[in-house]
């Protein structure tokens, strides 16, 4: 039914943690654990899957992830309609390849999702994971012909991603099927109308060392 639907995303949200701020957002994660997260690791060829504790760590009030192996660190709860902020770098002198993965469907390494991309230089592109299970439209203008399921950012006056071993922002909007996305402040992304609209939430490790902070939610219900 739909209202236990709705009741379900809500309960999510009242079990975020600490009470929310004065603008509405409550912490995903609380700089000193990761309770509340769940974590999915590519198994090796034999079939065996790595401690994720080699894999995911706080130090220094960050989440700092390794990148080996792939996988992501997932929410344990379901989430729609809300606005997700967090902060993220990569080392100094070192790009890599991250992202945020948005409605989560499933527990593969490679979930079904919505992927906010962090990758060095492509911060801002969205990619479905993976069509046709996955639905949004997108400016056409935009899709990669080399990549099926990938839609570049929007043109930029500037550069919108900071120099490596600085913290960059990004800021993702879900409301409905409709997905919005900025990084520092600049809208780099968005698609409408969407087929998944709402799931739980994940952050990518993706072979080479991330770390991620600040990371809080608010509900728009």
């Amino acid at each position: 039914m739909r209202w236990l639907s709705t009741l379900a995303v809500f309960t999510a949200f009242l079990a975020v943690g600490p009470a929310a701020d004065k603008d509405g957002f409550a912490p995903l994660f609380d700089g000193k654990t990761l309770d509340g997260w769940t974590f999915i690791v590519k198994p090796d060829k034999d079939g065996k899957k790595a401690d994720p504790k080699g894999t995911w760590s706080v130090v220094d009030g960050a989440v700092r992830c390794t990148g080996k192996p792939n996988g992501c660190m997932v929410t344990k709860g379901e989430y729609g309609d809300y606005v997700l902020k967090l902060k993220w770098r990569f080392l100094e002198g070192k790009g890599g390849n991250t992202g945020v993965l948005l409605h989560v469907q499933d527990e593969k390494y490679w979930p079904t999702s919505i992927e906010a991309q962090l990758l060095t230089g492509h911060a801002g592109d969205l990619f479905l994971n993976t069509p046709p299970a996955v639905k949004l439209n997108v400016d056409k203008q935009r899709h990669d012909p080399k990549i099926e399921r990938r839609f570049l950012r929007l043109e930029t006056p500037a550069d919108v991603e900071k120099k490596l071993g600085e913290w960059n922002e990004c800021e993702l909007t879900c409301s409905g099927g409709d997905i919005t996305f900025t990084v520092n402040g600049v809208k780099v992304n968005e698609g409408k109308n969407g087929n998944l609209k709402k799931g739980r939430i994940a952050l990518q490790s993706e072979g080479v060392e991330v770390h991620f902070k600040d990371i809080v939610i608010k509900s728009l219900k």
